[in-house]
């Protein structure tokens, strides 16, 4: 039998694989966008969001292992797939339609799922909800950034 943090941390995995796929004509829109002047870190973005789904994978074995296998467990895990899969779709969606409103919309619809996720789960692990938190403070930052990149670039709102 699988341990349960292999199968969480390779399925976690296993989507961000799937989902993170874009052309190259996608990737150059977006890197030929304006950004704020403020936004000295933006080397330090994959390395935050790959601490972020290291968190919410964390996350989700604390949930299982308090509540292995019951209904509301799976019911749970499947909100934390609902979850990654629309934090992945962020680049996607904003890319492939060359829209930063798109990637706004995302990243504020990640936010509150993010949210609900947290208010289900605190009843269950204080901890679950505890990994939680770097998506629910760094999402707020990245929308933020997004949605000041539309005044920046209004070709590509």
């Amino acid at each position: 039998m699988i341990p349960a943090w292999l199968a969480i941390g390779g399925i976690t995995l296993a989507i961000a694989l799937v989902l993170n796929r874009l052309p190259r004509y996608d990737i150059r829109w977006f890197f030929r966008l304006r950004r704020p002047r403020w936004l000295t870190f933006e080397w330090a973005i994959p390395i935050i969001w790959s601490g972020i789904f290291i968190c919410g994978a964390a996350s989700a074995y604390q949930l299982w292992i308090r509540e292995p296998g019951t209904l509301r467990c799976w019911f749970l895990m499947a909100f934390y797939i609902l979850l990654e899969v629309v934090i992945l779709a962020y680049t996607p969606v904003m890319c492939r339609l060359h829209s930063l409103k798109a990637g706004t919309l995302v990243g504020a619809i990640g936010f509150f799922l993010g949210l609900i996720l947290s208010l289900l789960v605190w009843p269950i692990s204080g901890w679950a909800v505890v990994l939680l938190l770097p998506y629910l403070l760094w999402s707020p930052i990245g929308t933020f950034v997004t949605w000041q990149m539309i005044r920046l670039n209004p070709d590509a709102a």
